[in-house]
């Protein structure tokens, strides 16, 4: 007699629909368990919504009033000339901090980034989107803007005029007074006469002038 080993004898294969199914029991099993744990009491925590109505708070609902005078960090706006250029609805006259030549320079800079694509750097309205064919840009030196006060020009960087937008967001309060400084110098560079120059510099100004003019010496 013939013994059997069961080890060795080979086994029938798996049918292909059984062991798709087996697979999918095996991703599923776990999922399901995973599902049954979880529970939703976090998710439904109880909690009053932003403005949510509610007769039992002491101000009808989850969001009180402000108390009076209240206002939003960083939105202190305590000098009116300072953030809006007006006074009593009235543009100002006079800038309300020192500018001096650092002040220049840091509004420069900031007008040759947010100005001159429409305002040209001289100030012309010859801008490149002008140039590009886009609608004309104004010009500092029209005797309507010369005669302009600063505060006017800070509300309008900051509000927009015409087809200019506001740069409010853009540009911090600071910067649009430092840029309204630029643009007087601007003015003042394309209209300045001898008057405007120190009396104690003119003469330097005439040495420039003489040696600018003054034939080449020949060798």
């Amino acid at each position: 007699m013939t013994l059997r080993n069961d080890a060795e004898t080979p086994r029938a294969p798996w049918p292909a629909e059984g062991a798709e199914q087996m697979r999918i029991l095996l991703v599923l099993v776990p999922v399901l368990l995973i599902a049954a744990a979880c529970r939703q009491d976090m998710h439904d925590t109880p909690r009053y919504e932003a403005f949510e109505a509610n007769a039992s708070l002491p101000a009808g609902g989850a969001s009180g009033t402000a108390p009076a005078g209240t206002v939003a960090r960083g939105w202190l706006r305590d000098d009116e000339a300072l953030h809006t250029g007006k006074v009593d609805g009235q543009a100002v006259a006079q800038f309300p901090f020192a500018i001096g030549r650092a002040e220049l320079v840091r509004g420069q800079e900031r007008y040759n980034i947010f100005c001159t694509p429409c305002h040209g750097r001289l100030g012309d309205g010859q801008g490149m989107v002008v140039q590009r064919g886009l609608r004309q840009a104004a010009t500092y030196h029209q005797d309507r803007l010369r005669q302009e006060t600063p505060g006017y020009f800070f509300d309008v960087i900051t509000n927009g005029f015409g087809a200019m937008q506001g740069y409010a967001e853009q540009i911090p309060v600071r910067d649009r007074w430092l840029i309204v400084a630029y643009v007087r110098a601007l003015q003042l560079s394309q209209h300045a006469s001898i008057d405007d120059v120190p009396a104690d510099r003119r003469g330097a100004l005439d040495g420039q002038a003489g040696s600018s003019t003054r034939p080449a010496e020949k060798h």
